[in-house]
C-alpha cells in the first residue's frame, strides 16, 4: 500500500496538473506561471485560494522529492515545465483520474456533484458508474485513493474524499489510514458473507422446489 500525505498547497497542485492535462491538453506540461494561475482559479476550486510563486516552488519541491512530479525542459521553450507522476503510483484509468481530480480541487462530495463535475473532464454513464469507479479506488491493491465518508446530519447521500490529502473538511474521517484499509478489507468480507449467504438461500429453495415437484410428480405415477 503506498501513502501521501500531502498538505494543502501540493495537493492543489496535483489537482492543477491533472486538470489541465485531461481539459487542456495542448497547454500540458505547465509553467510555473501557468501553475500559479491554476492554482488561483476562481472557478472549479473549493476553496480558492491565493498563493504565489515561491509557495507554490515549495511544493514543488516537495512533490517531486515524493515522485509526484516532474520537473521537464520542452523543445523551443526556456522556462521549465511540470508534469504530474500519477503513473507510477498506479495504473489509473482516465474514469479514475478524473474522480481524483475533481476531489483534489474541490475536496469531498458526492457521487451525483462528481458525475456532473467531471463532465469537462471524462464521461459517466449514469451514477451507477460513477460509483463503480469509487469502489475501484477505494479497494484498489495499492491504495486506498478513496475513502466513504459518514452521512452529515440532513443530508441525504454520502461523501468521497481522496486520500493524499487528509483537510479540516474531512471530519467524518476521524481514523488513520491503516483505519481506513481495515474498514475497506472488513466491507469485502462482509460483502462476501452476504454473497455466500444468499447463495445458501438459494440453494435451500431449489432443493425445497425440487422435493415439491417430487411429490407433485408422484400423483401422477
Amino acid at each position: 500500500m503506498l501513502s501521501f500525505s500531502l498538505n494543502a498547497v501540493e495537493a492543489r497542485i496535483l489537482g492543477v496538473l491533472l486538470e489541465k492535462q485531461m481539459a487542456t491538453p495542448d497547454y500540458y506540461p505547465l509553467t510555473l506561471n501557468a501553475l500559479v494561475a491554476g492554482c488561483n482559479q476562481k472557478t472549479n476550486r473549493d476553496p480558492v485560494m491565493d498563493l504565489d510563486e515561491e509557495t507554490i516552488g515549495r511544493a514543488l519541491d516537495e512533490l517531486k522529492k515524493q515522485h509526484l512530479v516532474w520537473q521537464i525542459k520542452t523543445a523551443g521553450s526556456r522556462a521549465a515545465k511540470y508534469e504530474h507522476n500519477l503513473k507510477e503510483v498506479a495504473e489509473f484509468s482516465v474514469s479514475e483520474l478524473g474522480i481524483l481530480c475533481e476531489l483534489l480541487l474541490r475536496g469531498p462530495q458526492t457521487a451525483g456533484e462528481l458525475r456532473a463535475r467531471t463532465a469537462r473532464l471524462t464521461e459517466f454513464h449514469g451514477l451507477p458508474a460513477v460509483e463503480h469507479v469509487l469502489r475501484k479506488l477505494m479497494e484498489h491493491e495499492k491504495g486506498p485513493f478513496v475513502a466513504k465518508l459518514p452521512r452529515r446530519p440532513g443530508h441525504k447521500e454520502c461523501r468521497y474524499t481522496q486520500l493524499f490529502h487528509r483537510g479540516p473538511e474531512d471530519e467524518g474521517l476521524e481514523k488513520d489510514w491503516s483505519g481506513i484499509v481495515e474498514e475497506t478489507a472488513a466491507g469485502r468480507e462482509e460483502r462476501m458473507a452476504l454473497l455466500e449467504a444468499g447463495l445458501e438461500e438459494l440453494r435451500a429453495e431449489l432443493m425445497a422446489l425440487k422435493d415439491q415437484f417430487s411429490e407433485f410428480k408422484k400423483q401422477f405415477e
